[in-house]
This record gives structure tokens, C-alpha cells and sequence, in this order.
């Protein structure tokens, strides 16, 4: 959701509160203000009756409410209240209506000529149930039209003030930090907008500076330490080809030797995983997977004849991704190296190619479930392999976040390894 759509949806909702508490208020506050002028009226009609009365005792005999908007009725003993008038709501049949219609009502007692009366006088008012819709039907036209405004408001007016917020992301959305690029930042009047475009430039210029030195410094690692670890190799193996050392000393130097090779590969790994999560590789093509794999598989036979494993590719449909063609190659064979280092002898290792999907099977001696957490993470071993470094799993987890691929093991009578290009 938009940053402006988010404002406006709390702007709604307030604003749907605020008219509802306001719309009672107003509503209270009109009925009282219309009680108030009806009992005025009413006061006053009681008042011309009583003249009337005065002028013309016949009116005194007016004992219905056909003949006009009061009656009277004579008393036969003092009331408890004399000349306090009451008022309450009614209903009375109207003619013209042919129904039961409301009416306000005035009743007080008076004293003429040694006699006492009681004086009922009667005026139309306006249903509540006609009130209530009337206010209900304004208060919705009123809310639609100011959600209307507002939503012109936003996608008009403010969408113009939060354009160079929106320039800002949308350059950062294409920014690449392994080009020397450099963002053009708009000119603003709004402060904030300032202010963030400034640290925003300082950030990226820092983090531009930190990964040049990154990249140096795994590319000096590279060349440091393989080096001196090719010398040493290549030394001992020269040693050992001399045949000039006692069994001792030679098993001494092969040791030495096997360390000296993990040590070579483990270096390897590591390099190859910090250039993947530095994003180190740029170029990238639409490679078809099927291809990809049939190539990997005819690589690895002579590796699974020699555990006596067959691997068996079975392609569905077509698999076309785009991404870079040697983290392609290093995503499968760590995958299926994976499968042959652990497969059972004399079983079969499944890749399964469909639609947008790739799944890897194979058993295992043991063939009991694994740690579907762990077994992504950094030098975890579920076996006692001494030539494993335990990043191949891991090389695989990052090239796969890489392109988000979404890689997952789950156990389902063998060991599966699953990638959804999607």
C-alpha cells in the first residue's frame, strides 16, 4: 500500500468517527432547539387562548380538538398546580393523513370567573423517525464528498509534493552498487525532503567507498593465500616423489598434504560465497536448465559409477531462468555432488525437471531425515566426511536467495532437495 493510500485510510476511519460523534451532537441539539421553538408557540397560543377566553366565555365550552388547536375542560375542584403549564409528546389522528400523527403538547390550568379549567393546546411536529433519515441520508452525502475530496486532494495535490520522495525510490529501486553510478538527486523546497536526499548521498557514497575495499580485499585474499598454499603443495608433493622418506615421514607429508588441499578448497568456498553475497556476478542470460543439467550429469558419471550410483534425469517440460551462467553450473554441482558424496551404493539419484521446478533425490545409508534448519548453515556436517568443507549447501542456499529460488529440503522416503524458479 501506498504511502498516501495509508494516510488516507486512517483519514477515513478518523473522519467516520468524528462526523458520528458530531452528527449526535447535532442531532441532540436540533431536536432540543426544536422542542424549544414548538414549547415558545405553544405558550403563545395559550396566551391568545386565555385573551379569547376573556372576550368570549363561549370559547370555555370548547371540549374537542375538531373545532381547533385547543380544548378546554371545566374543573370540578381547585388542581394542585394551578397556572403550571406541562408539555410532552403525543399522538393524534390526523384527518388529512388518515393516520396517527405526532403532536406536541401544552396542558395547564387556569382560574375564570370563580371557575377552574384545564386548557390543552396542540401543535404539529416534525417525526423523529423522518428527522433521524433526513440527517442520516446529509451526514452520508457530507462524509462521501469529503472522502472524495481527499482522495483528490492526495492523488492531486500531495501526489505532486511527494514526487521527489517518489523520484528518490524509484532511482534507488535501479541502483546498482557494483557500478560507480551515481544518483541525481532533485532540488526541493520541502526540508525533509532535503535533508534525506543529503543522507541518502552519503550513505550510498560510503557504501560505494566499503565495497570497493571489500572487493579488493577479497581479491588480494585470493591471490595471498592461494598462492603460498599452491607453493606449499606443489613442494610436498616434489618431497614425496623422491622416494627418499621412511613410511613414517611419508605418511607424515601426506597429511600434511590432504590439510594443505582442504585448506585450498575451503579458501576457494569462502571467496566464492563472499563474491555471491557481494553480488560480485554482473552478467547474466537466459540459460535452459534442461541443457544445463544434462551437460552436469554426463560430468558426474564417472564419479557415480564409481560408488556404483546412477543418476536419472527426467525432464517434464522446458526450463528457461535468467541469471548467471557459472552460478548456474556451481548451484547444480554442489546439489548433485551433495547426492553422490551421500548417496547410497548401488541406488539411483532423481532430478526431476518440470514446469518451474527441479528437484533432487537420492538415498542415503542411514536414509533417516535431516535438519532442514541446519543444514544450509556454514561448516554444519551431517557426516563425518573429512574432505567436506561444509560450505556447499550453504554456496547453494546463497546463490539461490540470490535469485530468489527459494531452495528447501524436505525428506519424503528419500533426502529432496527442491528449487522453485518462479
Amino acid at each position: 500500500m501506498k504511502l498516501l493510500n495509508y494516510t488516507s485510510k486512517y483519514f477515513v476511519i478518523i473522519l467516520l468517527f468524528i462526523i458520528f460523534i458530531w452528527a449526535t451532537f447535532f442531532y441532540y441539539s436540533m431536536l432540543d432547539e426544536i422542542y424549544d421553538s414548538m414549547d415558545d408557540g405553544l405558550e403563545n397560543q395559550k396566551g391568545l387562548v386565555l385573551q379569547k377566553a376573556k372576550k368570549n366565555p363561549s370559547i370555555l365550552e370548547q371540549k374537542q380538538f375538531e373545532d381547533g388547536y385547543y380544548m378546554i375542560h371545566k374543573l370540578s375542584q381547585r388542581p394542585k398546580k394551578l397556572g403550571i403549564d406541562h408539555y410532552r409528546d403525543t399522538l393524534m389522528f390526523m384527518q388529512n393523513e388518515e393516520d396517527f400523527e405526532p403532536v406536541r403538547l401544552l396542558e395547564t390550568s387556569f382560574l375564570m370567573e370563580d371557575n377552574y379549567y384545564k386548557l390543552k393546546v396542540i401543535t404539529s411536529m416534525v417525526e423523529e423517525d423522518d428527522l433521524i433519515a433526513d440527517l442520516f441520508y446529509s451526514i452520508l452525502w457530507l462524509y462521501l464528498g469529503l472522502i472524495l475530496s481527499i482522495l483528490i486532494l492526495n492523488n492531486f495535490l500531495l501526489k505532486n509534493t511527494w514526487k521527489p520522495f517518489y523520484n528518490l525510490l524509484d532511482k534507488l529501486k535501479n541502483f546498482n552498487i557494483e557500478t560507480e553510478e551515481k544518483i541525481s538527486f532533485e532540488t526541493t523546497k520541502i526540508e525533509e525532503f532535503s535533508l534525506l536526499n543529503k543522507n541518502i548521498e552519503q550513505l550510498l557514497y560510503k557504501s560505494q567507498e566499503s565495497f570497493k575495499q571489500q572487493k579488493q580485499f577479497i581479491e588480494n585474499a585470493s591471490h595471498e593465500l592461494q598462492t603460498p598454499i599452491a607453493i606449499s603443495i606443489n613442494k610436498l608433493e616434489l618431497i614425496l616423489e623422491k622416494n627418499n622418506l621412511n613410511e613414517e615421514q611419508a605418511k607424515t607429508f601426506s597429511s600434511v598434504l590432504q590439510h594443505l588441499e582442504r585448506l585450498k578448497r575451503f579458501n576457494k568456498s569462502l571467496l566464492l560465497l563472499t563474491k555471491i553475497e557481494n553480488n560480485q556476478f554482473i552478467v547474466e542470460e537466459n540459460i535452459n536448465i534442461n541443457t544445463l543439467l544434462k551437460q552436469l550429469v554426463e560430468d558426474f558419471y564417472d564419479f557415480s559409477n564409481y560408488k556404483n550410483l546412477t543418476i536419472q534425469l527426467i525432464s517434464q517440460e522446458d526450463l528457461n531462468y535468467y541469471m548467471n551462467k557459472d552460478l548456474a553450473v556451481i548451484l547444480f554441482t554442489n546439489l548433485i555432488q551433495n547426492a553422490v558424496k551421500h548417496g547410497k551404493k548401488d541406488s539411483q539419484i532423481e532430478i526431476l525437471i518440470s514446469k518451474n521446478t527441479v528437484i533432487i533425490k537420492n538415498e542415503s545409508e542411514k536414509n533417516i531425515p535431516l535438519d532442514g534448519e541446519k543444514i544450509f548453515n556454514r561448516f554444519y556436517k551431517q557426516t563425518g566426511l573429512q574432505n567436506s568443507t561444509g560450505l556447499g549447501l550453504s554456496i547453494a542456499k546463497a546463490i539461490s536467495n540470490k535469485y530468489s529460488c527459494g531452495l528447501r529440503y524436505y525428506y519424503k522416503d528419500q533426502h529432496c532437495f527442491e528449487i522453485n524458479f518462479l
